[in-house]
């Protein structure tokens, strides 16, 4: 039996342990300043038109996921890139402590010091306005937290790579810094009805609360043209400027009217940028995503490793698939980072190299992080981008050309 005094001082320093994590955790208050010395990155990172891009990742997870957050991570990991965690209200404060642990006691993950834990979290519905605005946080987030990045990118954790990072940063090196991939179409007929009033309580109550609606319908707008696509997007920093931080005020009118219409996600950054004249000739028609559908069955996943898709969903947990992948594409033993030319499994340290005193089963040595190198991958993808580029301007005629069709018709 342990004395009463030593329960105490166990007690006591298990609490101390806790709170000092949990003021670790990044949230908007404490971002809003300096970050805290924890969270200064240990890297000095090289900028310019041929330097590899600099990634924003936001992960969103929900209770019980956080060994699905932590492997999306690792799958995904490179010291170039930033990264924000995010567990919703769904989930008991214990978990968000226990990844912001999982996060700082790993050697890699802690010594770069380019993923933070947001400590705070809130209900999260992604049918409703709710999952618009936690996109939006997540931004302004990672905007405040560095100013290095390049395309902010956000994930859930049914998503995974069908790249390495070293692959998808060498085929997007040459790209345009202000290019958005965002899936979208014209035909707003096939659109939720706009007119439907929808209402997600999840704004305002504490925990995640399903969608209703209305018994009214309101007008479709004619101040601007709605467009709808895809959830998923990549985003240039300059157009989550615009959304965020811009003078216009397209995006915060958009965000009042998009607050009670279903599925807001698929709407919102669509309609922004189709109605935006600086961004519609940087929009590409494609967000890079292969969408596993319900009949999707091992007969296809030849489909999935062949296409140019950067990242397919949804995987359920421990899906077979996903070690299939992590076995042929990834290069990634299980729990491990996927090894890339700044980190490899074996090799010589440079000069300039340091090591992280761990075994050699992970990453023994990292040198020049701003080095990547492509495999056949990664070069068939920069090709598919390159043409993708080079044909812009006929797929964002769809942006144009429907606006300027419907204003003939008035």
């Amino acid at each position: 039996m342990i004395p009463s005094y030593r329960l105490w001082l166990l007690i006591s320093a298990v609490a101390l342990t806790l709170l000092l994590l949990w003021s670790q955790l990044s949230d908007i208050n404490k971002i809003s300043g300096k970050k805290y010395e924890h969270f200064i990155p240990k890297r000095t990172l090289s900028k310019g038109p041929n330097a590899p891009p600099v990634l924003a990742y936001w992960i969103l997870g929900s209770k019980g996921e956080n060994k699905r957050i932590m492997r999306l991570v690792k799958a995904i990991y490179h010291p170039r890139n930033q990264y924000l965690l995010q567990l919703d209200s769904s989930s008991p404060d214990h978990e968000r402590v226990e990844l912001a642990i999982l996060v700082h006691s790993h050697k890699i993950l802690g010594e770069f010091g380019n993923v933070d834990v947001v400590g705070k979290s809130y209900g999260v519905n992604q049918m409703g306005a709710s999952g618009l605005a936690a996109v939006l946080h997540a931004a302004a987030l990672l905007m405040r937290i560095s100013a290095d990045w390049d395309w902010f990118i956000p994930l859930s954790t049914s998503d995974y790579p069908l790249s390495t990072q070293d692959d998808i940063l060498y085929a997007f090196t040459s790209l345009p810094r202000d290019l958005n991939f965002v899936g979208y179409t014209n035909d707003t007929d096939k659109r939720q009805n706009a007119s439907l009033i929808a209402v997600d309580p999840s704004l305002y109550l504490t925990e995640k609360a399903p969608v209703f609606y209305a018994a009214e319908a309101r007008q479709k707008p004619d101040s601007f043209q709605l467009f709808q696509g895809s959830a998923w997007m990549i985003l240039s920093r300059v157009f989550v400027e615009h959304c965020v931080n811009g003078i216009d005020n397209l995006p915060r009118k958009l965000l009042m009217y998009f607050n009670n219409v279903n599925f807001p996600l698929q709407s919102y950054f669509q309609t922004i940028l189709c109605n935006t004249p600086q961004f519609q000739n940087a929009t590409i028609n494609n967000n890079l995503r292969y969408i596993i559908n319900e009949d999707h069955n091992m007969s296809h996943y030849g489909q999935l490793m062949e296409s140019q898709a950067i990242f397919a969903t949804p995987f359920r947990e421990n899906d077979r698939k996903l070690q299939e992948i992590d076995e042929k594409i990834l290069n990634r033993s299980p729990d491990q980072i996927v090894p890339g030319k700044w980190c490899t499994k074996t090799g010589l340290m440079n000069e300039s190299s340091s090591s992280l005193n761990i075994s050699d089963d992970l990453c023994s040595y990292w040198g020049d992080i701003d080095d990547v190198e492509a495999g056949a991958r990664g070069i068939k993808l920069g090709n598919y981008l390159s043409r993708m580029v080079a044909e812009k301007k006929s797929v964002t005629r769809l942006c144009r050309g429907h606006i300027m069709q419907k204003e003939r018709k008035k």
